[in-house]
């Protein structure tokens, strides 16, 4: 796999030598240079803003927009890698395509995406930013539909669209013209992926344009599970109305796209920021998914059980209509309406890290069960690969969870807006937001499959003699169990809010103030399980206790009302020179597995509350762009829940908080023509705060035990990230060459609340060459981690407390190795 790799990263040499004299003999017009960076002061940014725009120079708020070039300049892996562009962001998009954990600085979440909302044109696409097994980037793609992007944290965020307290990335879809304009791409990447992009926009008729675009493509992934690790496409259609008076926007998409969900792998851990591959497992190309464990049944999945597919991944099958509507009338007033409507599946087929691995024998003899072992009877088993042959007694071996969630979202949202100039420079906003959104799920979760640990596993069935008689450890499949959570869940939810905002324009002065009433009623019904020996065999025990729904519903009202504001000032000292102060303060609503499952109707917990401090100042000439801002956070209301080794909730919710102070900077330096140096960066002290005592603990590797998390840091967020890319344009006669180098640093982070287990720091270097032939073509080169550095974003997220054992074996989730692409386009 690697010898081809390389042999692969060679031929783009040749790639690279051969294209050259095609350049220099073309003889098309020059084009027009590249769009400056959409960071300029003068961009009109919609989000988050009651005007319905306003430039960046008067936004009293830290947003970050990027064009379509822009996006596509920052190579992003998935739809949440490209969050890396704002400062502060930290997208762990290690997982593969989707269900990335999402951290916002200084905002306490530590998995999954509580703090952060997708928009399509200004509309959630789910009613709560996250559940178990979904994050909302998990049902957008990035490709040619997409104009651009504008990411929003905190500041007014907490009273428009969804009212998130985090960031909400807004994506805003291109739309037919008066000329008729489009692109058709091919891209090939090393890890053979195979990517067909288009998009065109045409006049329908008159006043009346549309557009029609997508994409389709297939990859082994760099971590090559021996089938395709992402297959799919998505495809999205536009009509537009324009009139002098307003616009109408009706578009319509669909996605189904398939993706590898990947698990952490084996290291070896020598120090705090030391981290070395394990024996026979490459860090950065490795992934335990094969086709011997691809295909399995689940007896324990509710309702009968079920077949699954590990190709299927963490994926999503989806469709989306919307429709957004503006419109001035006389004497001051306006209207603005945004509506979507969603459903789909938003599955998972996964692996799920259990305990460290160890060589088999010890697994069932030596190592305790409170460790993950078996402690059977001394030379009592009998240990094949399934398929055939036996395991030999040194052979190293890992028991993993198979777990297979059904996942059916619906989702609808209506915004409206009436906005009425009360004098000259004052507007006055009221708006309605509706929302109803439902889940229904079936859960299989445990299913702990024994196998090899080696890169493309193969399972192993193993049988003992105990008392004469022949017990099977595990099934054919190599199962140790059928799972030990098996619910099925349904959930629905009304949230319904208004809000108030006033824009004040006095000379250089932008002032606003908003205020957001919001309810969320929400319904949950979770099976209650019980104990069952599924075949009644008490010597098959891998099934003597799997857990089924036992007929009776545990049902939980959440019901809930929260008022949010903020209170915004900006002063424009030039025409590209502003500052600006903010406060606000929001709540963060339970959702239905985090908050609502597992309580009861008198015991729900406490509304997270925010309390937002920001400060900003923005500037801007012919040689250098800066916006910078510093914030204080404070939290209340946070809570720990002690889970088992399955991940399933035990014991207590306890609750804390959180304090934070940082720095979040974005700027570039253009001292000459055709240069630029652009710089990412965020510094953030934060730490969880208002408990004293001892949190307890499940640890199938060290043992369980209690932990501190006074004053600890915010887990998995990066005291300091800093991004560093200096390009440079090549015009010729024929067009340009577009250069450009990217150099990432991210700083220390810890595992979880604890602090005890470390996740060191690292570094990447990216880079990518883009040359415009003529007026149509374009080419473009890029790699991302090109040194194959190996850095860790999470370790295994089922242990709580330090999580590597014995000789420093860690199971984590380490970044992929180099990554190159090429891709031509044509462009009309």
């Amino acid at each position: 796999m690697n010898t081809t790799r390389h042999r692969l990263r060679a031929g783009w040499v040749t790639v690279v030598s051969a294209f050259t004299p095609v350049l220099v003999q073309a003889q098309q017009t020059s084009p027009e240079a590249p769009a400056a960076p959409a960071t300029g002061l003068e961009t009109v940014v919609v989000t988050g803003s009651a005007l319905g725009g306003v430039k960046k120079l008067e936004a009293s708020y830290n947003i970050v927009t990027a064009n379509e070039e822009q996006i596509r300049q920052s190579n992003p892996k998935s739809t949440a890698d490209l969050l890396k562009i704002s400062p502060g962001m930290w997208p762990e998009s290690t997982g593969g395509q989707t269900g990335a954990n999402i951290e916002i600085a200084g905002f306490p979440g530590g998995g999954d995406a509580p703090y952060f909302t997708t928009l399509l044109m200004g509309s959630p696409v789910y009613g709560m930013p996250t559940l178990s097994f979904f994050e909302t980037t998990s049902i957008m793609r990035l490709d040619d539909t997409v104009r651009s992007v504008e990411i929003l944290q905190g500041g007014p965020s907490v009273v428009f669209a969804g009212g998130q307290i985090g960031a909400t990335a807004n994506f805003l879809l291109k739309t037919g013209t008066e000329q008729p304009s489009g692109s058709l791409g091919l891209t090939y990447g090393d890890e053979n992926l195979w990517r067909l992009d288009g998009f065109t926009g045409f006049k329908v008729a008159e006043g009346w344009y549309g557009s029609v675009g997508g994409f389709y493509r297939t990859s082994d992934g760099v971590r090559d599970p021996q089938f395709p690790a992402d297959e799919g496409g998505q495809l999205t259609v536009t009509l537009k109305r324009e009139s002098d008076r307003g616009d109408l926007l009706l578009y319509a998409r669909y996605l189904n796209d398939k993706n590898q969900f990947i698990t952490p792998i084996p290291l070896i851990q020598s120090g705090t920021d030391s981290f070395h591959a394990y024996p026979g497992f490459d860090p950065r190309t490795g992934t335990y998914y094969s086709k011997a464990i691809q295909h399995v049944r689940l007896p324990g999945y509710p309702n009968g059980g079920t077949t699954a597919d590990l190709a299927n991944g963490r994926g999503a099958d989806m469709w989306f209509a919307g429709a957004n509507y503006d419109h001035e009338f006389d004497s001051g007033w306006s209207i603005s309406n945004k509506f979507l409507a969603n459903a789909g599946d938003a599955d998972t087929n996964a692996l799920f890290s259990g305990t460290n691995p160890a060589s088999i024998s010890d697994q069932l003899y030596s190592i305790s069960t409170a460790l993950g072992g078996f402690e059977l009877p001394a030379g009592s088993a009998t240990a094949t690969f399934v398929g055939g042959g036996a395991v030999a007694p040194t052979q190293d071996v890992i028991h993993q969870g198979w777990w297979f969630i059904h996942k059916e979202l619906k989702n609808f949202n209506n915004d409206f807006r009436l906005s009425k100039e009360v004098f000259d420079g004052n507007t006055l906003t009221v708006g309605v937001y509706l929302a109803y959104y439902e889940m229904a799920d079936e859960w299989n979760l445990g299913n702990q499959m024994l196998m090899t640990n080696t890169p493309n596993a193969r399972p192993i069935a193993v049988s003992y003699v105990d008392g004469g008689q022949v017990h099977q450890l595990t099934d054919g499949q190599g199962f140790l169990d059928y799972g030990t959570f098996n619910i099925t869940q349904r959930g629905h939810a009304f949230n319904h809010a208004i809000y108030l905002s006033d824009s004040w324009r006095i000379d250089r002065w932008l002032l606003d103030a908003s205020v957001r009433y919001e309810n969320q009623d929400a319904t949950n019904r979770v099976c209650n399980l019980e104990n069952v020996n599924l075949d009644g065999n008490p010597l098959t025990i891998y099934d003597n206790a799997v857990s089924v729904c036992d007929g009776t519903l545990a049902v939980t009202n959440y019901d809930k009302d929260l008022t949010s504001w903020t209170v915004g000032a900006n002063y424009s000292f030039t025409d590209s020179m502003s500052s600006y102060v903010r406060v606000n303060r929001g709540g963060h609503f339970a959702d239905f597995d985090n908050g609502i499952r597992g309580s009861t109707n008198d015991n729900l917990p406490p509304m997270q509350i925010v309390r937002n401090y920001e400060v900003g100042f923005k500037f801007q000439n012919e040689f250098l762009y800066a916006d910078i801002s510093a914030y204080f956070r404070d939290f209340t209301g946070l809570q720990y829940q002690q889970t088992d080794a399955s991940g399933a909730p035990t014991g207590v919710r306890l609750f804390h908080g959180s304090e934070s102070k940082g720095v979040n900077f974005i700027g570039t330096l253009t001292p000459v023509e055709n240069f630029r140096f652009q710089v990412v960066a965020n510094y953030l002290d934060g730490k969880y705060t208002d408990y004293d005592a001892c949190v307890p603990y499940t640890n199938l590797v060290t043992g369980n035990g209690c932990a501190t998390i006074e004053g600890k840091q915010l887990q998995r967020q990066p005291k300091l990230r800093y991004v560093l890319t200096p390009s440079y344009r090549f015009p010729f006669e024929w067009g340009d060459v577009e250069a450009y180098v990217t150099y990432t640093h991210v700083g220390d982070r810890t595992q979880d609340q604890s602090g005890l287990q470390q996740l060191g720091s690292y570094y990447t270097w990216d880079f990518g060459v883009t040359s415009r032939v003529g007026e149509n073509w374009q080419f473009a080169l890029r790699g991302t981690n090109v040194t194959d550095e190996l850095g860790l974003t999470e370790s295994n997220s089922r242990i709580f407390g330090t999580a590597s054992g014995t000789n420093g074996v860690l199971l984590a989730r380490p970044l992929e190795g180099s990554e190159i692409n090429f891709q031509a386009k044509y462009l009309w």
